[in-house]
């Protein structure tokens, strides 16, 4: 008879009751972020936009998942094909994928696994959508959603956490996704933007959020649902290194926020609302990829620094002059840059693994390099991959609604509604004839 430790030493892992409810909790919390997305953008922009961003988050839900499931999720977590792609008949459809049948090495389904990463897959190219705002038909983003998730979101995916993908073989560390999500959004929104060009009005006429309640709202939704995407993509609860995640969240967000907030105050004067909730998505967008490599410490040194450095990058826009509507590419581009390269500093290598940073005694740079390549490779492919997919949709559907439209109003155009509705608004007799009729104010430009 074979020695205990031998035996047990020799068993497939079992189902775990524990971190399989841990992540359709996980799940769920990444899927109320697309929602969230949508109040965050939707508040940025004018009331005449304001439907459109929701629908241009809202869409992906419905597109995305159905992808996911026929094809997606064997293209990105499929057996290996050249380092490039996946590909497994039996997760076409998820006809092949037993009820219990556990995700390899780990302790929790299959099933479970595909729908945590399926909530990454929707909101990827919501976050593209921000960018965009104001001049995109409908029809046309739906379509680019469909492509691009086909050529763009599901190969990257592949390579950088599928089995055999060429940067998971490299060594470069991504724990949740800077660069398969907010470096391949950011990148993705910069390419569609230089084909499509900018809003009219753009530099010229103010351009105002209509409503920053909202936006915090989503700023917050985003936060709490950003421990399910960060903490749950260790897949498990095993070892402590999902609970150094999740302080890391916490941390790196509130001293981006913070960074963000002075550096305006200094630069511009103020303290904003709009700066608060930016620069708590960029903490949350830099500690993703880097939060299961640093310690507490290190995690407020990467906020504090993608606080800064995106608070700097929004204003390029209008000195380089493309027009990213709700600063896509300064946020998510540039905070996904600053996370996925601070790993090459900061890492201790006792957290997810044992690679360390440059201040930790890798002298020679080796984990800085892995990371530049990570970096440099998904930039350029999302950057001309997305940039030819809008030039194609233009010159055939054509991406714009035309200049009349546009000024008109998106929402009324593209969906026959508006986000406001007053005219059941006012109360009765006594409070008609006691409030007194409006005055003009010719004085003020009232912005729509």
């Amino acid at each position: 008879m074979a020695p205990a430790a031998i035996t047990l030493a020799a068993e497939a892992p079992k189902l775990s009751a524990a971190n399989t409810g841990f992540m359709l909790i996980c799940s769920a919390l990444v899927m109320l972020m697309t929602p969230g997305l949508a109040f965050f953008y939707g508040g940025m922009v004018r009331v005449k936009s304001t439907l459109n961003m929701l629908m241009m988050s809202f869409i992906s839900l419905g597109i995305v998942t159905i992808l996911w499931v026929l094809y997606g999720f064997s293209l990105a977590f499929g057996t290996d094909k050249g380092s490039l792609i996946g590909w497994d008949g039996d997760f076409v459809g998820l006809s092949g994928v037993g009820l219990t049948q556990l995700w390899d090495g780990y302790t929790i389904p299959i099933y479970v696994f595909a729908v945590f990463q399926l909530m990454f897959a929707i909101i990827t190219p919501a976050l593209i959508s921000g960018a965009l705002a104001d001049r995109v038909k409908f029809s046309a983003w739906a379509l680019f959603i469909a492509l691009w998730a086909t050529i763009v979101y599901f190969p990257v995916a592949h390579w950088v956490w599928g089995t055999g993908g060429w940067a998971f073989d490299l060594g470069v560390i991504d724990f949740a996704g800077g660069t398969a999500v907010h470096i391949n959004a950011g990148a993705a929104a910069l390419g569609v933007i230089l084909v499509i060009g900018k809003r009219v009005g753009f530099k010229k006429d103010p351009m105002r959020p209509h409503s920053l309640p909202w936006t915090m709202l989503g700023a917050g939704l985003l936060w709490f649902g950003w421990f399910g995407f960060n903490a749950g993509s260790w897949l498990g609860n095993d070892d402590g290194v999902g609970a150094l995640m999740f302080i890391n969240t916490q941390v790196a967000t509130a001293a981006a926020m913070l960074a963000w907030l002075i550096y305006e105050k200094l630069r511009h004067g103020a303290f904003t609302s709009l700066g608060a909730a930016s620069g708590a998505v960029a903490g949350l967008v830099a500690i993703t990829p880097s939060g299961g490599a640093v310690s507490p410490l290190g995690a407020i040194a990467v906020g504090a620094i993608a606080g800064v450095l995106c608070a700097m990058a929004v204003g390029l826009k209008y000195k380089f002059g493309y027009d990213d509507s709700l600063d896509v590419v300064g946020v998510h581009l540039v905070g996904g840059i600053a996370g996925s390269l601070l790993i090459g500093f900061f890492a201790t290598g006792g957290g997810q693994s044992d690679a360390t940073g440059v201040f930790y005694g890798d002298h020679s740079f080796s984990q800085l390099w892995k990371q530049c390549a990570g970096v440099g490779g998904v930039l350029a492919y999302s950057l001309i991959a997305s940039a030819i997919l809008a030039f194609l949709i233009d010159k055939t559907l054509g991406m714009r609604v035309s200049e009349d439209d546009e000024v008109a109003g998106i929402d009324q155009v593209e969906h026959a509604e508006t986000a406001y509705d007053f005219s059941g608004a006012g109360g009765g007799s006594i409070a008609r004839t006691a409030v007194p009729a409006p005055v003009a104010q010719d004085s003020k430009k009232v912005d729509a």
